[in-house]
């Protein structure tokens, strides 16, 4: 029996396909969470609070094309997820991760919203590296 025989032959739990579900909703939703910011960055560079002697100082327009480019990757890669495609899902933990970190930057910027943003990154990233979970989804 061949690997690709097994495979075939073991059925997809309900929680490994809940959790890529909920995963996809989530990337989804980040990435019009990052969209918004992006263009709320760019479009009114004085909605963001510039914090004084902070060690990474940002230029708010150039984070704001950041979010954006970040945020219609993120949701191309959450609606692959709901597609079931596994490049997917390796895609959308290796965006999570690059999105908790362009959003912990922006803490000092965007406290709730950055923390929030992160949370959700965290979420993804446990809910697709569950076992079985990316193996499993197509």
């Amino acid at each position: 029996m061949t690997t690709d025989d097994r495979r075939a032959d073991t059925q997809v739990s309900g929680w490994a396909i809940g959790a890529v579900s909920f995963a996809a909703a989530m990337m989804i939703i980040i990435g019009i969470f990052e969209i918004i910011s992006g263009i709320s960055a760019i479009a009114e560079d004085n909605l963001y609070v510039k914090t004084r002697n902070y060690t990474f100082d940002l230029d708010v327009t150039a984070w704001g094309w950041i979010h954006l480019i970040l945020g219609v990757v993120i949701l191309l890669a959450g609606f692959g997820l709901l597609a079931g495609r596994t490049w997917a899902a390796v895609t959308a933990i290796l965006l999570a991760i690059l999105s908790a970190v362009v959003n912990f930057f922006m803490i000092p910027y965007y406290p709730f919203w950055s923390l929030l943003v992160i949370g959700l990154d965290i979420w993804v990233i446990w809910a697709l590296t569950r076992p079985g979970v990316v193996g499993e989804s197509g």
